[in-house]
């Protein structure tokens, strides 16, 4: 609903009128600066300005904002304390249509959505006014209000879920989502190999070597010393080997296992380095770099 209100600027009274020679008058304290209806940055306003221009709305308080006649329909209920199972159509509508009179009054635009309503409630309290249609014994006659009774339940639960979710907390508006920078190197960061990843490439390797092996028995003697520098001697002059490039699953699986050793015995003497480029990437193999 609407109020008109006047503004609340008191006109000067003639004696306290300023001076019509356009004289400037001196700048007097609150205390003893009667005449002054304002202060505009500080400096007193003994008159009114000739260029003000006041908007029509600009002096119009909004009481209630309704979202439709629906809206406006639950309220009016609401607020009389009305059953909204036997609504008394006499004076919803009659308290309805003053609202809609003030509203075609600023905007009968807006008004028509409401007058439809209106032109409704008016049609279910004229059926209200007849005799009912007659209908068998065991049924009951139908209530015009059913349907209007219908519509504010359902418009009552979707404005009570709207509230709902409403009231949840929500991004941009109740909170906000920390963020930080965080710097990374240029430099590159190679993954380091795991254990267990060196223990799969390795069941890989000996997996290859039993289908390749052969069945001849014989005694070799194998130095680990001596596969060290043939690790060694391959990987000179190269910048990488690839894991598997430093077995010969052909020589069978105790020679696999003694360049394994000997492999392991180099990287922990930090003569060789094992990496890899990124996880579950092929492991590579080169000599370590020590700076003179």
């Amino acid at each position: 609903m609407t109020l008109n209100s006047l503004p609340s600027l008191a006109s000067p009274s003639p004696q306290e009128a300023p001076p019509s020679d356009g004289a400037a008058l001196p700048m007097l304290d609150d205390a003893t600066d009667p005449i002054a209806l304002a202060r505009l940055y500080g400096e007193p306003m003994f008159a009114m300005p000739r260029d003000l221009y006041i908007p029509p709305d600009a002096l119009r308080v909004f009481l209630e904002a309704f979202e439709g006649p629906l809206d406006l329909l639950l309220y009016l209920i609401r607020k009389q304390n009305f059953n909204i199972l036997d609504i008394p159509m006499a004076a919803l509508t009659r308290q309805y249509l003053v609202y809609v009179d003030e509203l075609r009054a600023s905007n009968l635009e807006l008004a028509a959505e409401y007058l439809l309503m209106a032109a409704m409630l008016i049609e279910i309290k004229s059926r209200m006014l007849l005799p009912p249609k007659r209908v068998a014994s065991d049924q009951e006659a139908e209530d015009p209000r059913a349907e209007l009774v219908r519509r504010l339940l359902e418009y009552e639960r979707i404005k009570l879920a709207a509230h709902r979710l409403n009231a949840m907390p929500q991004l941009g508006r109740d909170f906000l989502v920390a963020q930080g920078h965080v710097e990374q190197s240029a430099q590159p960061r190679l993954p380091d190999v795991t254990l267990a990843e060196l223990q799969e490439a390795w069941a890989a390797m000996a997996r290859r070597a039993r289908l390749v092996q052969r069945h001849v028995i014989s005694r070799e003697e194998l130095s680990v010393r001596e596969h060290m520098s043939l690790v060694l001697r391959k990987l000179q002059g190269r910048k990488f080997l690839e894991f598997e490039e430093l077995f010969d699953p052909a020589r069978g699986l105790p020679v696999l296992v003694v360049t394994f050793v000997a492999m392991l015995e180099l990287a922990k003497e930090c003569l060789l380095e094992i990496t890899q480029a990124e996880s579950f990437a092929p492991i590579y193999v080169r000599l370590a770099y020590t700076p003179r």
